[in-house]
């Protein structure tokens, strides 16, 4: 097609036209008051005498209770700035243990608020030697664990409470944590138990990190790192060996649970299937030894026969940095109808057989090993898969109550009271957050519950055959 100079004249003319149209709307919006510098917010919001924070820049609202609040139906004291409207009614009672959504309508413009509500613990630290317990609010229990070797018979806790909260025995008092220890939490006349398990890991333990690395001193991974330098701060039998060790004919004679957390690549190392490893990995197993296979390391149940061959792992995947990612929601695990199981002893729980690993706002690389159910690999549900790879399945995610979306957590053999094995492989199984762009990540509150649950793996394992 031949385009003229006229043509040309006439196709800039209508640019030109289109352009002032824009630039004419734009102005009319700021002049319609769309500014969003104009106000559509919440000037405060008060329960019960206490005032929320509240953060403009993301429509937050904070609302932190004193402990013994019952906010199941409260009339908060609202202010919105002049001329504002909200799309819920304050004047009517509200739970408040629930995430409330509003949005606010000024003139022309409006802004979204989430308000959510904190009840503050009765206790706020419960201290032994300088060293914190994780607190459950829910469960109403107290966990710590103490140096090899502490004599728990003679301990003094000390003891934060919030305001108006007495506790007894009190802080600084001489106590026997032989066994549990029941503390009365009394606030606004009303008193209640929290049970506090202080215990030392087992003596004795020989626990190895095996790691591709020559020696400890050698590793490059970050969450190995961090998962090793745990591993011989807790545990004074811990040992490292490589496997080029077992390779070289080292004896795995005495070693009472073998944990590889292996982190650095979604497919594992070409050593890991050399004959000598396996084979020397499956006699230690056949004599007695454990096996801690965390994050990529899960699918090592292939090549050790744990599984029937194709039966490991189906949905393998993770980032690398530089890339990942920060996530604004907790990562956590549901092991509903297994709550009494002896590896999910004493953790942080937000609902009944549910807990968090990975705290939000934390940046991640999502490294995950595990079973994916539904569609893949023929196994339908959980009990497909139990019949197919011989295993028991202890954990899924979060959402999933009845454990048949995912396989997180599982333990082998499934058909006697041994169990030699156990896997955990999610996400939110992160030892480290790794930086982003040179900024670190915020610290990760629930990495108790990472700590707990492969210290109470380890003792399982060793205690149980």
């Amino acid at each position: 097609m031949k385009i003229t100079l006229n043509k040309i004249g006439y196709l800039l003319t209508v640019f030109l036209i289109m352009l002032l149209s824009l630039t004419s709307c734009e102005d009319n919006f700021v002049d319609n008051g769309l500014d969003i510098d104009n106000p559509s917010n919440v000037a405060s919001l008060t329960v019960n005498g206490v005032e929320a924070t509240i953060s403009q820049n993301t429509g937050e609202i904070n609302l932190v209770m004193p402990y013994g609040s019952d906010v199941t139906s409260v009339i908060p004291e609202v202010v919105l700035e002049e001329g504002a409207t909200a799309n819920i009614d304050f004047s009517e009672a509200m739970d408040f243990r629930n995430t409330i959504k509003f949005r606010v309508v000024n003139g022309n413009l409006f802004k979204d608020y989430t308000i959510k509500t904190t009840i503050l613990s009765p206790i706020k630290t419960f201290t032994i030697n300088n060293l914190a317990a994780v607190i459950n609010d829910v469960a109403k229990t107290i966990t710590l664990t103490l140096p090899e070797g502490t004599n728990l018979t003679n301990l003094k806790p000390v003891i934060e409470t919030t305001t108006g909260v007495s506790i007894s025995p009190t802080s600084g008092a001489t106590i026997d944590f032989s066994n549990p220890v029941n503390f009365v939490i009394t606030a606004k006349g009303k008193s209640v138990n929290y049970t506090a398990h202080v215990g030392v890991p087992v003596q004795g333990l020989v626990v190895a990190f095996l790691g591709t690395a020559s020696t400890r001193a050698a590793l490059t991974n970050m969450d190995e790192i961090t998962a090793a330098n745990w591993l011989f701060d807790t545990f004074g039998g811990a040992r490292y060996i490589s496997f080029d060790d077992i390779v070289n004919g080292t004896s795995l004679a005495g070693i009472d649970v073998i944990w590889w957390h292996f982190d650095s690549a979604t497919n594992l190392p070409t050593v890991a299937y050399k004959p000598a490893v396996t084979q020397a990995l499956q006699t230690f197993r056949s004599n007695g030894g454990n096996l801690l296979l965390t994050s990529f390391a899960s699918q090592y149940v292939d090549a050790l026969g744990i599984v029937p061959s194709g039966k490991g792992p189906n949905n393998v995947f993770g980032d690398f940095l530089p890339a990942g990612w920060v996530d604004g929601n907790s990562w956590g695990m549901s092991f509903r109808g297994h709550e009494s199981h002896p590896i999910f002893n004493g953790l942080t729980t937000y609902e009944t057989g549910k807990a968090y690993l990975l705290q939000s706002g934390t940046y991640r690389l999502n490294h995950t090993a595990w079973w994916f159910l539904p569609e893949w690999g023929g196994y339908v549900n959980g009990a497909g898969w139990r019949d197919q790879t011989g295993g028991t399945n202890l954990a899924s995610e979060g959402w999933d109550d009845n454990l048949n979306g995912r396989v997180t957590i599982a333990e082998w053999p499934n058909n006697n009271a041994n169990k030699n094995v156990v896997v955990i492989s999610m996400g939110a199984y992160d030892w480290y957050n790794e930086e982003s762009n040179g900024t670190p990540s915020q610290a990760n509150e629930f990495i108790t519950n990472i700590k707990l649950l492969t210290q109470n793996s380890i003792h399982y394992l060793a205690l149980n055959n």
